[in-house]
């Protein structure tokens, strides 16, 4: 980790380094969440609703630590925090939902992140999704979908990968248009329809619904549209066809080998990467680069 290092897009200088610890070296009985707040603020890690990037400078600090480059003050909790903490199962009707859309009549979207549903929303992609729930970090919004009050689907949506070959070609932009825009896109982090639920071409038509609003909703919460969403999919697992029903574009394969790999080696499942653009003129938008 001699020179700079690469976190996240964003590149971290031996100064910024030393920048970090003299912070810590100043107050040695500051908290690690009120270091990463200073942290962000000095340096502009804020998002576009103006709140800070805690979560991100807070992997980048433990990163720091472990590889012995700073020493971070202990933390306050024994627990390593709610990242880690398996969500609090909630048990819930599961009675077959068997019929068609109409027969399921109006559905409704509820935007749960920071709602008393938001527990509901983890225990269930912790019980029935097949990767489990891990808490996303920097912009995410989470959705249940419901109808009559009974749950029928969970969908969450976060940032997006930094690099996606597949992706990257078909957008056709740089790396300065891609490190300026790469927070236009929104990833279908989870995807999971209740496995009692057994209604044909509900999975598509969600997606199709939540590709005319999901811009809007994020506009609300993060001040700043959403051109383009993306996927995975386990093609030794599922086909994708909702997506493609949904009209996505299968772009192509990731490599396997992760965002975190240092080598050539793949250490995860090949996937298909999927894509939707919600505007016409995307390659445009998202290739506009500011002074």
């Amino acid at each position: 980790m001699d020179g700079v290092l690469k976190y996240r897009g964003q590149t971290i200088s031996e100064a910024d380094i030393r920048f970090v610890q003299q912070m810590i070296d100043s107050d040695p009985k500051i908290s690690r969440r009120e270091l990463s707040r200073r942290i962000c603020l000095a340096w502009g890690w804020v998002q576009a609703n103006g709140v800070v990037r805690d979560m991100v400078c807070r992997g980048l600090l433990l990163t720091l630590h472990r590889e012995g480059r700073i020493t971070l003050p202990p933390p306050r909790w024994a627990c390593s925090g709610l990242i880690a903490r398996r969500p609090d199962l909630v048990t819930i009707d599961q009675t077959p939902v068997i019929g068609t859309l109409s027969q399921l009549g109006v559905l409704e979207f509820k935007l749960v992140r920071r709602t008393p549903e938001e527990q509901l929303f983890n225990s269930l992609i912790a019980q029935h999704h097949y990767l489990g729930y891990t808490q996303p970090v920097g912009e995410h919004i989470k959705y249940l979908v419901c109808a009559a009050g009974r749950p029928l689907a969970c969908l969450a949506w976060s940032s997006a990968a930094r690099h996606l070959g597949p992706r990257d070609r078909f957008i056709g932009w740089n790396a300065e248009a891609r490190r300026q825009n790469i927070r236009f896109i929104a990833y279908n982090l989870r995807f999971l329809l209740l496995p009692w639920v057994r209604v044909p071409h509900l999975a598509s038509h969600i997606l199709g619904r939540m590709a005319v609003r999901v811009s809007e909703d994020w506009t609300r919460i993060y001040h700043h549209p959403i051109y383009y969403l993306e996927t995975f999919v386990d093609p030794a697992r599922f086909r994708g066809t909702c997506y493609v029903a949904a009209n996505w574009i299968m772009l192509g394969l990731t490599t396997g080998r992760g965002h975190n790999s240092t080598t050539n080696k793949k250490t995860q499942p090949v996937k298909q990467v999927l894509g939707y653009p919600l505007v016409k003129k995307f390659r445009q938008r998202m290739s506009e680069i500011s002074a």
